[in-house]
C-alpha cells in the first residue's frame, strides 16, 4: 500500500508540473472587449499561429527588402517558400497585392496565410497600414475566416520607425472602416460574406501594451464619429 501511495505521489507531482509547464508557455494575451469587434493582443509569432487565417505584411519584392525575425522562421517553416515567390516577375510586393497561400502540412499551423505588399520599404507611411486594415477584413471577410489573426510584420520587414502602437492604430483604423462598411451592406441584403466575430492581433512580449493603446485609440476614434 505504501508502494502505490509513493507511485501515486510521484505521478500527482509529474502531472502538477507538466500542467504548470504548460500555462508558463501560454503566450500572453490581452483582451480588448468595448470596440464594434471584439479584439485582442497575442504575444506569439505569426509561423506559430493556429487559426483559420493568418495575415502578414511583406515589403516590395527587391533584394535591399530582407526578411527579419519571424519572417525568416516562416520562411523556413515554409521551405523557402518565400524565396521562391518574392521576385517581380511573382509577387511584387506592391501596396495592397494580396496573394493567398494555403500551407501544406507539418508547416505552419495556419490552414490559410495571406500576404498583403507594403510597397516601397524606403517611402513607407503609416497611412499605407489604414489601408492595410481595410484590405485584411475585406479578404478575411471573402474566404470566410470569422477570427482572422493579424501580424503587421514591419519590424521584421526592417523598419522601425515607427511605434507598433501607431502601426496598429492604422491597421484598426481600416479594419473599422471596412467592417462599418460592411455592415451597411449587410443591413441592406447586399452582401454575402460571412462575418468576421473577431481579431486577433499579434505582437511581441514588449509590445503588447504600446499595440493594446494603438488599438484603443481606433476604436475611440471610430466611436467618436
Amino acid at each position: 500500500m505504501k508502494i502505490l501511495r509513493r507511485d501515486y505521489g510521484i505521478l500527482l507531482f509529474a502531472l502538477t508540473a507538466s500542467a504548470v509547464g504548460t500555462a508558463q508557455i501560454q503566450p500572453a494575451q490581452v483582451q480588448i472587449s468595448n470596440g464594434p469587434i471584439s479584439m485582442r493582443v497575442l504575444s506569439q509569432g505569426p509561423d506559430d499561429t493556429e487559426t483559420q487565417l493568418q495575415i502578414i505584411c511583406l515589403f516590395r519584392s527587391d533584394p535591399a527588402n530582407t526578411l527579419h525575425g519571424s519572417l525568416i522562421k516562416m520562411n523556413e517553416k515554409l521551405r523557402g517558400l518565400f524565396d521562391r515567390i518574392r521576385k517581380p516577375t511573382l509577387f511584387r510586393g506592391e501596396l495592397g497585392e494580396t496573394l493567398l497561400i494555403t500551407p501544406k502540412p507539418a508547416t505552419i499551423p495556419a490552414k490559410k496565410l495571406l500576404i498583403i505588399g507594403l510597397g516601397d520599404s524606403q517611402t513607407f507611411t503609416l497611412e499605407r497600414m489604414e489601408l492595410v486594415g481595410s484590405i485584411a477584413y475585406r479578404e478575411a471577410n471573402r474566404v470566410g475566416a470569422a477570427h482572422p489573426f493579424f501580424a503587421p510584420t514591419l519590424l521584421d520587414g526592417g523598419v522601425d520607425r515607427y511605434t507598433t502602437g501607431q502601426t496598429s492604430e492604422q491597421v484598426v483604423r481600416g479594419f473599422l472602416r471596412a467592417a462599418a462598411a460592411e455592415k451597411i451592406l449587410k443591413q441592406a441584403n447586399d452582401s454575402a460574406g460571412a462575418s468576421i466575430q473577431d481579431l486577433t492581433y499579434l505582437a511581441g512580449p514588449q509590445f503588447v501594451a504600446s499595440t493594446r493603446q494603438g488599438i484603443e485609440n481606433a476604436i475611440a476614434a471610430m466611436q467618436g464619429k
